[in-house]
């Protein structure tokens, strides 16, 4: 009995142990500021894949001249994607549809890009991708934006 009340009790500590690195690993990176909430999916096709597969939900940051994209149920304080602003090609823009629509927030616009010869889609809100826009478009002098 004292065994089970022990390990029950070692599982639920360990459970919030978790839960606390989970949001203070979320606090860190939102520490800086410029941040909001972004679907990624990687390396899509040319045809508009709407069955709601592929999708990571994550953080982006604005870093200089690059956004970190960050998964969210992670516990590694490195950026898993590096889009540089430079490279990224803005290809069009669409509302979820089908499955992709119970994928992603319900606010969500998809913004497809192309970063490096590599197609993925984008997925925020109204007011994150406005931002985002505005960051791509306000390049310094002399790099190349492409937006669509």
């Amino acid at each position: 009995m004292v065994l089970a009340l022990t390990v029950c009790g070692i599982v639920v500590a360990l459970v919030v142990l978790g839960l606390f690195v989970f949001g203070l690993r979320r606090r860190l990176i939102q520490r800086s500021g410029g941040t909001f909430d972004c679907s990624l999916r990687w390396d899509v096709f040319e045809e508009a894949d709407t069955s709601g597969k592929g999708w990571s939900y994550g953080v982006a940051r604005y870093n200089g001249d690059r956004i970190e994209w960050y998964r969210v149920f992670s516990y590694a304080y490195r950026p898993r994607r590096v889009l540089e602003r430079g490279s990224i090609e803005v290809a069009g823009r669409r509302l979820p549809d089908g499955e992709e629509e119970l994928a992603l927030l319900s606010d969500a616009v998809v913004l497809v890009c192309v970063h490096r010869g590599t197609r993925l889609e984008l997925a925020m809100s109204e007011d994150a991708l406005t931002g985002f826009l505005a960051w791509l478009e306000a390049a310094p002098p002399g790099q190349r934006v492409n937006v669509a």
